[in-house]
């Protein structure tokens, strides 16, 4: 009787200790692997874009008044492609597809914006000849554009003459309003009053290569 019990009993108690090794030794090196690996944001933290490290500009709607005057500066017309940096809810993209029958194409890197500039395309019946990208403006392919408009910052304004002179065709016009292009002379500068305040159009048109700045 004992040596049955007793059987039975180291029976039990090995089967404890395996289940318990089972328990805590199987999950934990799962535990341990999974711990060591970044979730996805730090994975972007640890490899950011030029746009993510601190190319961030404040959303501010620019002034109807100020799109029509920038667009007018731009000579805009139906042969135009006009892309828009920093395009927020598309205003200036679909107000040259809507009212100067060019196409467009808007970045931005704001998830929201480009919702609601596809929204507004949708809503002004120019959804066919526009679109909106999610993505930075530094590796925006501008190619296709006759037009580029600009409300970004001084420092990105800088930051972005390079691509701008090296991918732009010659004869693309530039439009920023507010901000220059440090040493890079604009073509032409228009002054706006709204409420009190002064808005800034500048333009440029893209040189020869041979006489682009480095």
């Amino acid at each position: 009787m004992r040596t049955s019990r007793e059987r039975r009993w180291r029976s039990c108690a090995l089967g404890l200790a395996l289940g318990l090794a089972g328990c805590l030794g199987g999950p934990a090196p799962r535990r341990a692997k999974q711990a060591a690996t970044p979730p996805p944001a730090a994975l972007e933290t640890a490899t950011p874009s030029r746009a993510s490290v601190k190319l961030d500009v404040p959303y501010v709607p620019t002034p109807e008044v100020i799109v029509e005057r920038m667009l007018r500066m731009a000579k805009v017309g139906k042969d135009d492609v006009v892309y828009d940096l920093g395009c927020g809810d598309g205003r200036i993209v679909v107000t040259a597809a809507s009212r100067y029958g060019a196409r467009g194409v808007g970045y931005d890197l704001n998830p929201q914006r480009i919702t609601e500039s596809n929204a507004n395309a949708v809503k002004a019946g120019v959804a066919d000849r526009v679109r909106f990208v999610q993505g930075d403006l530094f590796r925006a392919d501008l190619s296709e554009a006759t037009v580029v408009t600009l409300y970004l910052l001084p420092d990105v304004n800088l930051k972005l003459r390079p691509k701008l002179l090296a991918d732009l065709k010659p004869g693309t016009r530039v439009v920023s309003h507010n901000y220059g292009m440090g040493d890079w002379e604009p073509k032409e500068v228009a002054e706006i009053e709204i409420q009190g305040t002064t808005h800034y159009i500048y333009s440029w048109v893209i040189p020869e290569k041979a006489e682009a700045r480095p």
